[in-house]
């Protein structure tokens, strides 16, 4: 699971990337300091995983993973190769889905590409040049379908049919993932992988001094956009993060508790991630490992075996299952299975997020 960090440049995209990969990526006053894009894999924080190892006094814990993107500052006119606009575009296209950081705070000592802040204005520029990068492929592939000689000519009429659909809904300068489809257009539109049809969370970046608060006038203007499009938008402060991401555990916590707050930034900008992935987490658990597992929801038994090993798939039996929720609540395996709550479950059945689940096979 890829997710690429973007937005115009001196927004302080490689001061968040840091703060959440702990890494250290470069860091300046100037656009276009990141040129080729930061890649770093992070382990996804679980405290039910932490709780599970302790119960099961495993000897290894395996967490889930998420690779993050952090991307050259996009510019006004990168669908045309301005700035670093071919490569940015490349690249972005390889993400699952997009965290768009935006500026939200006042700094006379960080130079605004744009000459002073103006939310709104960043989010449509950078929107407007994901719409026209969407709308050269689309009309590109319009002209290749209609000299399509296929035999199949009602399957070529639907596509020409559906990629005008999405053509007509980028001209009127919306993003596809605006776009009400069916689930047939949904299947066809995964093929066609347009940018604007990724899933966006737009990420506020506010000073210090609004941490403690519930955001200033640029940060209800961005949550107001979001809404607008049906999307999320979350505030955090990079510079504090990365501050943060420095300490020692013991002294995260003194200095959260200093702050009155209840936890770090960037680990729940990584679990919002996580749901803007559309993804869930199930767990396997004993003495030897405690491993969490991504999945994509609505993924079935036989198919999340298959993740922890092949044959499983092809051998499944049955699934033997408890949900994390109710060991915790209960105390104990047995207590679990007494109260009826240990699960039996077939082929059919859905994995759900927070599931142990001990897999039964047969090759």
């Amino acid at each position: 699971m890829k997710l690429g960090m973007i937005g115009l440049p001196n927004v302080g995209k490689s001061t968040l990337f840091n703060a959440i990969t702990k890494s250290s990526a470069e860091v300046a006053n100037y656009p276009f300091c990141t040129i080729e894009p930061n890649i770093r894999s992070i382990t996804v924080p679980d405290k039910r995983l932490d709780f599970l190892e302790k119960f099961y006094n495993s000897k290894k814990k395996t967490p889930s993973t998420i690779e993050f993107l952090d991307i050259a500052g996009l510019v006004k006119g990168a669908s045309c190769g301005e700035g670093l606009g071919n490569q940015f575009l490349a690249t972005i296209k390889e993400t699952n889905a997009v965290l768009h950081v935006v500026r939200c705070f006042e700094d006379k000592d960080i130079m605004h590409f744009m000459g002073k802040v103006n939310p709104l204005r960043d989010i449509e520029t950078v929107n407007l040049e994901l719409i026209f990068a969407d709308l050269e492929y689309i009309s590109k592939k319009i002209e290749k379908l209609k000299k399509n000689k296929r035999s199949n000519l009602e399957k070529t009429s639907t596509e020409k049919e559906f990629v005008l659909k999405i053509k007509n809904h980028l001209d009127s300068g919306n993003p596809v993932r605006t776009l009400k489809l069916n689930n047939e257009e949904k299947t066809m539109l995964k093929e066609l992988s347009l940018i604007t049809s990724k899933p966006v969370l737009y990420v506020c970046n506010v000073a210090e001094n609004d941490l403690s608060t519930m955001g200033n006038e640029y940060t209800k203007i961005v949550k107001e956009f979001a809404k607008k499009e049906t999307v999320q938008a979350v505030q955090i402060c990079a510079k504090f993060e990365v501050e943060i991401s420095k300490l020692l555990k013991i002294d995260q916590d003194s200095f959260l508790k200093d702050f009155t707050m209840q936890g770090i930034g960037s680990n729940f900008l990584i679990r919002k991630s996580y749901d803007l992935l559309g993804v869930e987490t199930f767990f396997t658990a004993g003495e030897k490992e405690v491993r969490a597992w991504t999945i994509r929801k609505g993924l079935s038994a036989p198919k999340a075996a298959s993740l922890v090993h092949s044959d499983f798939e092809r051998g499944f039996i049955r699934a033997e299952i408890m949900n994390f929720d109710d060991l915790l609540r209960l105390g104990s395996e047995k207590a679990v299975k007494e109260s009826g709550l240990l699960r039996s479950e077939g082929k059919e059945y859905l994995v759900r997020d927070g599931d142990i689940i001990e897999f039964r096979f047969n090759v």
